[in-house]
């Protein structure tokens, strides 16, 4: 079988439907420490910049948004979950930091990703799209 005439190197990008785009950008930004890198309201897209990636936000209600279909809810969501890796994973404080933002926690453990075996945490977004902190590989 041929081969691509390209090579992958990361993720560029993930769009996430938002029922409420502000409490996601919000969220995103505040708790997570994402930057608005650029809007473009008249589709209803907010493009969040997190470390070397983005995070789409597009509003369900949105010219984009009414493209992808039913509202994303809690019979389904969009993705099963993002991971985002992190650097200076220090898993007590980080806690901290979500407890203190009323975040709900899921489960930590060790697990494998692009960078290989390490620590990481689940978390949920206020449309309970979960996220996984990933920290560096175990050395």
């Amino acid at each position: 079988m041929p081969r691509p005439p390209f090579r992958l190197r990361q993720l560029d990008h993930v769009v996430l439907r938002a029922l409420d785009p502000a409490a996601l950008e919000d969220f995103y930004c505040r708790v997570l420490g994402c930057t608005v890198e650029r809007r473009q309201e008249a589709i209803g897209l907010v493009q969040l910049r997190a470390g070397a990636s983005l995070i789409d936000l597009v509003g369900i209600d949105s010219r984009l948004g009414r493209l992808g279909g039913a509202a994303p809810g809690t019979e389904g969501h969009n993705v099963d979950h993002i991971c985002l890796a992190v650097e200076g994973y220090d898993e007590p404080a980080i806690r901290a930091h979500l407890e203190a933002h009323g975040v709900r926690i899921g489960e930590a453990g060790s697990r494998y990703g692009a960078e290989g075996e390490g620590p990481s945490l689940y978390l949920y977004d206020p449309q309970g799209n979960m996220i996984e902190l990933k920290g560096p590989p175990a050395a």
